[in-house]
């Protein structure tokens, strides 16, 4: 499998919005970030352009709109972006993340027993 395209968090914020509404064209990303971010369009189509650049991002020219659709699924960075910061914050070792988490009140009592059920879903499905 080939790498995935590094992403700074601003055209993080772009690919949000494509992988949530593609396709989509250019104006129609500008409308919704206008309203949740402080960028100018001028901004939010430069990012655009860069992640095209990348291979994060296609495009088709439909009459004058450019619409666009993600070239790599949304779960696949989010998983490549989980796995970077446990292995560069925790050696990789989940354990020692979540302990961290716990031990520092970050953790609400739901969030804890959504883990429970996450746990307890995934021991049953490796035991078949």
């Amino acid at each position: 499998m080939n790498p995935l395209p590094q992403i700074s968090e601003a055209e993080y914020e772009i690919m949000k919005t494509v992988w949530k509404y593609a396709p989509i064209s250019t104006n129609e990303i500008t409308d919704k970030l206008t309203k949740t971010t402080v960028w100018s369009p001028k901004t939010i189509q430069t990012l655009i352009k860069r992640l095209v650049t990348k291979g994060a991002l296609t495009y088709e020219k439909q009459s004058r709109v450019f619409v666009y659709t993600p070239l790599i699924e949304e779960k696949e960075f989010i998983s490549q972006k989980s796995n970077s910061f446990l292995k560069r914050y925790y050696g990789g070792d989940i354990t020692a993340m979540l302990s961290t988490y716990i031990q520092n009140d970050k953790l609400s009592e739901s969030d804890i027993e959504s883990l429970r059920s996450l746990l307890d879903t995934g021991a049953k499905n490796r035991r078949g």
